[in-house]
């Protein structure tokens, strides 16, 4: 096991349910598709029963998983801040869907205690709070919902996994979902679909001898598409090395709709790095790519804060909006500290999303692990729990 920090990017700053619930969503108009409170009937994207899918975020969500944080070996001083944070999201994402904490059992009624009785907290042992990471990614398959086990093993081998590698074996059990396991290795928020067959997903992250040695990317290519049911992959570089991730795509660009793209944009002014080289690759990449439908790109820049007027900071600093989290009704952004620019940032996705509540969260300490509230969230799609 590595001595790596423990810290979600340790360079880049800038950086209930039964398993066959049907899937169910309905366009509600251009810039916000799939908004749950008509969910129930299959919208225009929908794949016939019968195929393997993987929806898109603002689909119908049956309820929405998070991990409340173990260990303070990993978050050492900073471990009942972090708490505080998770907290918040899982209160804000209550006020709309149902939220399902997993907690380990001699630490189930602190949780309760913080997140309130509209959280449901549940005895499961975890090690961290990235649930995104560690939770099954679900698809749809003959009319079921599948847990698919992507074999987390802490980022390859760079942080304590003894109970978050068996976190979608037992939550699967516990929700009695069918489980599959994947031939790969690899992480929730490694990659981003439209819900209509293409995948977005960072080279640095999968194709890599720390999750998947000895196999191409051809390769694994081929096994995402029969996995996830897809019909075309978009491989973006990524960064590989100098973050925990190896650079996950859920911070660097995200749909909100099919053939439209937000990516995350470093703050004008601020020294080129690692992380802005990967985004301009990565607009270089969609300004010429198509997705599975044939369609164009229309990618819109999501920029960042002036990093002198954030509130929070520490070199791990994720102080990307790029990871928000889409729920039923509302969308979940961070909140950094810079007015300007996190009312900028709560603008642009009302635009994309104008049924939908824009909720900003004070996030400080999970950023400051590098991290945000996509990866703290991981939804189940369905309909949605009473």
């Amino acid at each position: 096991m590595s001595d790596f920090r423990p810290s979600r990017r340790s360079a880049l700053r800038v950086l209930a349910g039964i398993g066959a619930l049907a899937l169910g969503t309905t366009a509600c108009g251009p810039g916000d598709p799939g908004l749950s409170s008509s969910a129930g009937t299959a919208g225009p994207s929908a794949a016939p029963d019968e195929a393997r899918r993987l929806g898109a975020e603002w689909e119908s969500h049956a309820r929405t998983f998070m991990s409340w944080p173990a260990l303070a070996s990993v978050w050492e001083d900073d471990l009942p801040y972090v708490r505080k944070d998770i907290a918040r999201v899982a209160r804000a994402i209550a006020e709309y869907e149902y939220v399902v904490m997993m907690a380990r059992p001699d630490q189930v009624a602190a949780a309760q205690k913080a997140c309130g009785r509209d959280v449901e907290v549940i005895p499961l042992a975890v090690d961290d709070l990235w649930a995104r990471d560690t939770v099954p990614v679900f698809v749809e398959e003959g009319g079921e919902v599948v847990g698919v086990d992507l074999n987390f093993n802490g980022w390859g081998d760079k942080q304590v996994h003894d109970n978050d590698g068996q976190v979608g074996r037992k939550l699967l059990s516990t929700y009695k979902i069918p489980r599959e396991q994947a031939p790969l290795v690899a992480e929730g928020g490694s990659f981003e679909t439209d819900g209509e067959g293409t995948l977005l997903i960072t080279e640095s992250s999968i194709v890599n001898d720390n999750r998947n040695p000895g196999k191409s990317r051809d390769q694994i290519e081929a096994e995402l598409k029969e996995l996830l049911g897809m019909e075309k992959v978009i491989w973006l570089k990524g960064v590989r090395g100098e973050d925990i991730t190896d650079a996950h795509v859920d911070s660097l660009v995200r749909f909100t709709a099919p053939g439209v793209i937000l990516l995350d944009r470093a703050f004008p002014g601020t020294p080129a790095d690692s992380w802005s080289r990967s985004s301009d690759q990565a607009m270089s990449v969609l300004s010429e790519a198509t997705d599975a439908k044939g369609r164009p790109f229309e990618v819109i820049d999501l920029p960042q804060p002036d990093p002198d007027r954030i509130s929070g900071h520490s070199d791990d600093f994720l102080s990307t909006y790029a990871n928000f989290y889409i729920g039923n009704d509302a969308v979940y952004v961070p909140k950094f500290g810079d007015r300007k620019a996190d009312d900028r940032a709560r603008g642009i996705l009302k635009e994309h999303f104008p049924k939908r509540d824009i909720v900003q969260v004070n996030i400080d300490t999970i950023a400051t692990g590098g991290g945000g509230i996509h990866c703290a969230t991981h939804d189940q799609p369905g309909k949605p729990v009473d």
